[in-house]
């Protein structure tokens, strides 16, 4: 192996496959949603009308995408019929962005033991909504139509209580488990199969202009709590320890602890991991190595 090079374990059938995400994948998705969402509004009939309005009466992921995120973001001035149009139009022109929220729905219903079914997580978990609605904010980004990108993102931030500039740019597969208080700054960028918990910041360290957010690699885990400041990178396969401070590059594959962060094993030989940890979710490994902690 390469050196640096991060090695994921073999993914099972519902994992994320970073090559690609297919028309078969996305159709298999939604049908899997369209039976959740029956089997629930037949064994609760007090959902079932909003079951049906949400999901069922839709042809396709991105009809009812474009309608919940609609009726999720609008306002008494941004209505969810102009939302709706601009949802759908911007996931239709660009495959790339359902391809994507399928990578993610498959990511929260393995990752996250708490995720029991995909209709679950594209219905009730704001940092799955608020990641596709980033993504339409970045591509208004991208388009020049930054006054409706920032009215989208502060809406975005007054709903699902997420805050990402939309310049910043965010692969797939992505999990922002629980997600509250989630900071992202205008040059961070988020690579593929990252997890990323509750209050995590990418942010810069005062007023510099110009490239001065993170740049997190593939396959990393970030903690709750946990802080990185400035133009710094995170090596692909690194793992982020809840409530750490990160103010320089940590290498692939290693995990960064406290405040400040330093790496488990030291500086000069710290201790690497095989496995992808923003797939496996291991937060807690490397205490027995860094901590002599004891109750």
């Amino acid at each position: 192996m390469p050196a640096g090079e991060l090695r994921c374990p073999s993914p099972p059938r519902t994992t994320v496959n970073d090559s690609c995400i297919t028309d078969n994948d996305e159709a298999w998705v939604w049908t899997q949603i369209k039976s959740e969402a029956r089997r629930d509004a037949e064994s609760e009939p007090a959902l079932a009308s909003y079951l049906y309005s949400t999901i069922l009466s839709h042809s396709s992921l991105e009809r009812s995408l474009s309608f919940h995120l609609g009726n999720k973001l609008c306002s008494s001035t941004l209505l969810s019929t102009l939302l709706y149009d601009l949802f759908l139009d911007t996931f239709s022109s660009d495959p790339s962005l359902i391809a994507a929220a399928v990578a993610d729905l498959r990511a929260y219903r393995v990752r996250d033991p708490a995720c029991i079914s995909f209709s679950h997580c594209l219905l009730n978990y704001k940092g799955f909504l608020a990641c596709q609605a980033h993504r339409v904010s970045h591509k208004l980004w991208t388009q020049s139509r930054r006054p409706l990108a920032l009215a989208l993102h502060s809406r975005v931030s007054d709903v699902f209580a997420v805050d990402i500039h939309p310049a910043a740019k965010i692969g797939k597969g992505i999990l922002f488990d629980h997600a509250t208080g989630v900071v992202i700054g205008e040059t961070a960028v988020v690579g593929n199969n990252v997890s990323i918990l509750h209050h995590v910041t990418l942010g810069g360290t005062g007023k510099a202009c110009g490239d001065r957010h993170p740049k997190i690699g593939d396959g990393v885990l970030i903690g709750a709590g946990a802080t990185i400041l400035g133009n710094v990178k995170i090596g692909a396969g690194a793992k982020i320890g809840a409530g750490s401070v990160v103010l320089i590059d940590v290498p692939p594959r290693t995990t960064a602890v406290g405040n400040p962060a330093r790496l488990v094993g030291g500086k000069g030989t710290p201790a690497k991991h095989e496995e992808c940890p923003g797939e496996s979710m291991d937060h807690t490994s490397f205490i027995s190595e860094w901590s002599d902690y004891i109750i």
